[in-house]
């Protein structure tokens, strides 16, 4: 089982690169950025995690600038969105970053992406809310032609355009694994229909541990035709409980993501040095 961490990247936290090195270097497998390209201040979407909206949603810097940032300061450290809002992106653009990125880090790009909770948010990319998961499906599918075929063609009911060029194409063949996030169990089909992962959050106010839901999980990929090895499960947002990752690593979770502050390196540091103690107790 591998570790990452994420962050919300502000100009106030630590560097990405700064960051990066320091994960790197001890021995945590992969970086994650989130993003937001804004908060609209009228707003009526309620925070999935509960209470107040933290401050680190409204500050987050682009999740590609501190991602390619990381990546230029290390040498086998995975950087990954977590998670690109693909509903509010243009996908042709978005292709071509995905693809930039990993170039630019050498195949080291783990492309995980969401439709978003925030209705207002997405309503000012001009993407309905009871529509965003068709959009996003749809502009992931266009990106995949993108990155896979010469001349790129894809025709739908939100992403539309005829035979095109664009280059660069990814290191990663046939593109980056493009990991869905999501809660279980929409956020688990959407997972099999598309992507190559699963990404959940440990638990949500609506459910206790999400790898309760994992044989299920396996189970529906099995159903859709999809071998549930090729869906591994990154899980985000674990706490500092031994005997709980050991449970995680047995039952087959590929990688726990640990949730950084939006601080400095003072406040920082002293967390992934605990965490890489534990890393190392865990063999």
């Amino acid at each position: 089982m591998h570790f990452g961490a994420a962050m919300f990247f502000t100009d106030y936290s630590m560097a990405a690169g700064d960051l990066g090195r320091a994960l790197e270097q001890r021995g945590f497998e992969s970086l994650w950025a989130p993003e937001h390209s804004h908060i609209p201040v009228s707003r009526a979407s309620s925070f999935p995690n509960g209470g107040d909206l933290p401050k680190q949603y409204y500050d987050v810097m682009d999740p590609f600038v501190t991602l390619t940032a990381a990546a230029a300061a290390t040498q086998t450290l995975k950087v990954g969105t977590g998670v690109c809002l693909v509903q509010q992106r243009d996908p042709i653009q978005t292709a071509k970053l995905v693809a930039s990125i990993d170039q630019v880090s050498a195949g080291r790009f783990l492309f995980g992406v969401g439709s978003g909770w925030n209705a207002e948010e997405m309503a000012d990319h001009g993407t309905a809310f009871k529509s965003r998961h068709k959009v996003a499906r749809e502009r992931i599918e266009a990106m995949k032609v993108i990155w896979t075929e010469s001349k790129a063609e894809y025709h739908g009911e939100f992403v539309d355009f005829d035979p095109m060029m664009a280059w660069p194409k990814p290191v990663q063949k046939p593109y980056p694994p493009v990991i869905v996030g999501g809660a279980f169990p929409y956020g688990a089909r959407r997972a099999i229909r598309y992507g190559d992962g699963w990404v959940p959050h440990a638990s949500r106010p609506e459910y206790g541990d999400v790898s309760d839901f994992l044989p299920q999980f396996r189970k529906m990929a099995t159903e859709a035709g999809r071998d549930p090895a090729s869906l591994p499960v990154t899980m985000f947002r674990v706490v500092e409980e031994l005997d709980r990752l050991r449970h995680y690593r047995d039952i087959g979770i590929a990688r726990v993501v640990i949730t950084l502050p939006s601080a400095g390196a003072n406040e920082v540091m002293p967390i992934i040095d605990r965490w890489a103690e534990k890393m190392q107790r865990m063999g």
